[in-house]
C-alpha cells in the first residue's frame, strides 16, 4: 500500500507573512499542531505550535510576529506513491509523528500521520507502533514534531 491510499488530503498551508496569531488560529480550526508553509506554489517550511510556543512567544515575540520568523525551514516530506512500510522507518528514522506529502513535481497533495498508517491495516499497526517508539526516543531535532 502506498502513502496516496490513507493520507489526508483537507490540507491548509499558511504564508509566510501569515501572523502566528493567524496560524495558531487555523491550528485550532482544523484541531492540527503543525501547518506547511507554502509561497510562490512552493513548500518553504513548517511552522507547529511549539514553534509558536518557544521561538515565539518564549523569545517574548507578539501575535503579529510573521510565521517565517518562527518556522522551520527544513522541509521533511514524503512522495504520495511511496511504500507505507519506508514512510514508517522514514518517520521512525527523523523522529516525526506526520509530514507533507508531495508528488513527484513536489507540490503538496497531502499530510500523511503515524495514525493514518496505523488505519491502513494490513500490519500497518505494528509498523506504526514500531516508528512511534522509535520517534518518541530522545533527539536533538525539533522540526515537525
Amino acid at each position: 500500500m502506498n502513502v496516496s491510499q490513507c493520507m489526508s488530503t483537507d490540507v491548509r498551508v499558511c504564508a509566510p507573512e501569515d501572523t502566528i496569531r493567524q496560524a495558531a488560529q487555523t491550528m485550532a480550526e482544523i484541531d492540527a499542531g503543525i501547518l506547511p508553509v507554502g509561497e510562490n506554489d512552493r513548500l518553504i517550511g513548517m511552522v507547529t505550535d511549539r514553534d509558536i510556543a518557544v521561538r515565539g512567544v518564549g523569545e517574548g515575540r507578539g501575535p503579529e510576529t510573521e510565521v517565517r520568523e518562527v518556522m522551520s525551514q527544513d522541509v521533511l516530506y514524503c512522495y504520495d506513491d511511496a511504500e507505507l512500510d519506508d514512510v514508517a522507518l522514514q518517520m521512525s528514522d527523523l523522529q516525526v509523528r506526520r509530514l507533507p506529502v508531495v508528488n513527484r513535481d513536489k507540490r503538496l497533495v497531502g499530510m500523511i500521520s503515524i495514525g493514518d498508517i496505523s488505519k491502513a491495516g494490513d500490519g500497518h499497526a505494528q509498523r506504526a507502533s514500531a516508528a512511534l517508539s522509535g520517534i518518541a526516543q530522545p533527539s536533538e531535532r525539533h522540526s515537525q514534531h
